[in-house]
């Protein structure tokens, strides 16, 4: 089970560096002028630091361990997260306006992605001290428990929307929260009014935002054919979008669907990387492997990722005795799996783009090292499964 989850991993890291190097070398030459290998090499080594970190890690002893990891991951990216609004320009990198990315001896490190695995560890660490010594607690003992998770969520909400313009990784964060508190005991109604209460907050945060405003339209332009057919028509027209430009990243990613086929057309044989996707290689290479692997190649890496990455993790998380790790390991199976759901149905136009990495396959060495981790200490707690 262990060595199923090791190297299904180091597979998926092999099969992203193939897949970067086929995808990354128009944009690499043409668009940056870099050499054909600059993203390759790249994450060639982001992928040997990734498995380094698994494996080392792995090799810990949580008992000791576990606690000192979470903390100091925890405590490093949320740091670095509250002081980057005030580094200078020559050491962060910016996207859509704000600030990712610490620079530092050329290297570049986005501290949400470390944050996403020391915030599922306080989960695991708090939820389990909260709630599982109680047995049938009633609505209003479970709301006043949470109060404080509540707090916290919406300072995470506030720091990574409003400083780092990243509704994304807040969505991602929710789901995990919201079955990892299923997970140890919390009742469906109480998740449901979270639901409810958390779409009325994103549905504000959208209206106050003009660009997410837009970007919902243009989302929506695209898939309301696909929606409204199941409506009626006196219902759809009220609901239809008129003379709304197609988003140009999902109907290029859609034409890479298509021309890839069941087969696809063959590595390196794509055309969306030559200037239609121009960073394909990052989160979008689902488009990419569609096109030069084909649906036959899609399908075979959700298989691995099911069977060789996600099963493994659910499997430890059931065996092992010690209910914080158990949950740690839901957890650490919910970033991935979700993170993986949300990309393949932004790319596929379901619904809109949210610029999140697929685990293991995108380009970016701090996506690579934040899975590596939260694998490595799932391996190491691996091991504390009783044989």
């Amino acid at each position: 089970m262990q060595k199923r989850l090791f190297y299904s991993v180091v597979i998926f890291l092999g099969i992203s560096c193939a897949m970067v190097y086929s995808l990354s070398v128009y944009p690499s030459v043409v668009l940056f002028g870099y050499s054909p290998t600059h993203f390759v090499e790249r994450q060639f080594f982001a992928s040997v630091i990734g498995i380094l970190f698994m494996w080392g890690i792995s090799s810990c002893d949580m008992d000791r361990f576990f606690c000192v990891f979470g903390w100091f991951f925890l405590s490093i990216s949320i740091l670095s997260i509250f002081l980057m609004p005030f580094l200078p320009e020559s050491l962060v990198t910016s996207a859509g306006g704000a600030k990712r990315w610490i620079r530092f001896a050329g290297f570049s490190f986005a501290p949400l992605e470390l944050f996403k695995v020391g915030f599922i560890f306080f989960l695991s660490w708090s939820f389990i001290r909260k709630f599982s010594h109680k047995s049938n607690p009633s609505l209003r003992d479970e709301v006043l428990a949470l109060i404080p998770y509540f707090v916290v969520l919406l300072i995470v909400i506030g720091v990574i929307v409003f400083n780092f313009n990243d509704f994304g990784q807040v969505f991602l964060l929710t789901l995990s929260m919201l079955i990892m508190f299923l997970y140890v005991g919390g009742s469906f109604r109480l998740v449901s009014y979270v639901c409810l209460l958390l779409l009325g907050s994103f549905v504000v945060v959208i209206l106050v935002s003009p660009h997410r405003i837009l970007r919902i339209k243009t989302w929506w332009s695209a898939a309301q054919d696909i929606v409204l057919s199941i409506f009626p028509d006196r219902i759809a027209q009220y609901l239809r979008v008129e003379d709304f430009p197609e988003p140009y990243q999902v109907f290029n990613a859609g034409n890479a669907i298509w021309n890839g086929g069941f087969f696809g057309s063959g590595i390196g044989d794509g055309v969306v990387k030559l200037g239609f996707l121009s960073e394909v290689h990052t989160d979008m290479i689902l488009a990419g492997i569609s096109e030069e692997l084909g649906v036959l190649g899609i399908f075979l890496l959700l298989w691995l990722f099911v069977w060789g990455i996600l099963l493994p993790i659910l499997r430890i998380a059931n065996r092992v005795e010690n209910a914080t790790y158990s949950l740690f390991c839901i957890g650490v199976a919910c970033l991935l799996c979700f993170a993986l759901m949300i990309n393949a149905l932004g790319v596929a136009g379901l619904i809109p783009l949210k610029g999140i990495a697929v685990p293991f396959l995108s380009y970016g060495g701090s996506a690579i090292w934040a899975s590596c981790i939260a694998v490595g200490m799932v391996l190491g707690i691996a091991k504390k499964i009783p044989h």
